[in-house]
């Protein structure tokens, strides 16, 4: 079973559509004695990082997350969970979980398009991924396919963190992480099928490392 982490931050049910359709077992819960079962946690979230955190910090949920991923437990991060694994964003002056070196800055609207427009913030629609390292998460996904992404700040982790860019103004890290950590700006919930070839793909590496406990 997989848990999609419930901390009042919006998009929840849509990752659990998602699951649903690939016939993956999955529950949304803040419990700490079910995430701690599960064998991966889906960490969604949408709006602002400064509200995020404060749901986190008022339910204590902060440090039942971080303690779950100190002890590997497979995690994925979607947009503002993906950015909040950062140390700190420019939204809202927020503090963020720290378990990723960096932080998530905001699109300059002065940046251009490769027609040489400037760009619109938010950044909204469909764009590839160009993976910097190898990734099991985009196994059997075409290099060429499109991802749906909706926000106006972008992830900066250390270089050493940076799996894969898009381009939009700049190539910005649109997944970051380590194995078994990851985290995706992009929705693969909204994705259509190589968003949901992702998800599987991460459903079967937690089911590889609990089969290999």
């Amino acid at each position: 079973m997989l848990a999609i982490f419930d901390y009042k931050a919006g998009n929840q049910t849509s990752v659990h559509r998602a699951l649903e359709h690939l016939g993956i077992p999955n529950q949304i819960t803040n419990d700490p004695d079910t995430l701690n079962k599960a064998k991966g946690i889906i960490f969604p979230g949408v709006g602002a990082a400064g509200q995020a955190m404060d749901e986190l910090h008022s339910a204590g949920l902060d440090e039942v997350i971080k303690s779950l991923i100190w002890q590997n437990k497979p995690v994925l991060g979607i947009c503002v969970g993906c950015q909040i694994l950062l140390d700190y964003s420019e939204e809202n002056d927020t503090r963020a979980l720290k378990i990723i070196p960096g932080e998530c800055r905001l699109f300059n609207p002065s940046w251009t398009d490769y027609e040489g427009v400037p760009i619109r913030v938010p950044h909204m629609g469909w764009n590839q991924v160009e993976l910097k390292q190898e990734c099991e998460l985009f196994a059997g996904i075409d290099p060429d396919a499109d991802f749906y992404f909706v926000h106006s700040y972008y992830p900066a982790p250390s270089p050493e963190f940076i799996i894969g860019t898009t381009r939009y103004g700049i190539d910005f890290c649109s997944v970051h992480g380590r194995r078994g950590l990851w985290a995706v700006q992009f929705h693969p919930e909204k994705s259509g099928r190589p968003g949901l070839k992702l998800l599987k793909n991460f459903h079967a590496y937690c089911q590889e490392a609990a089969d290999a406990e």
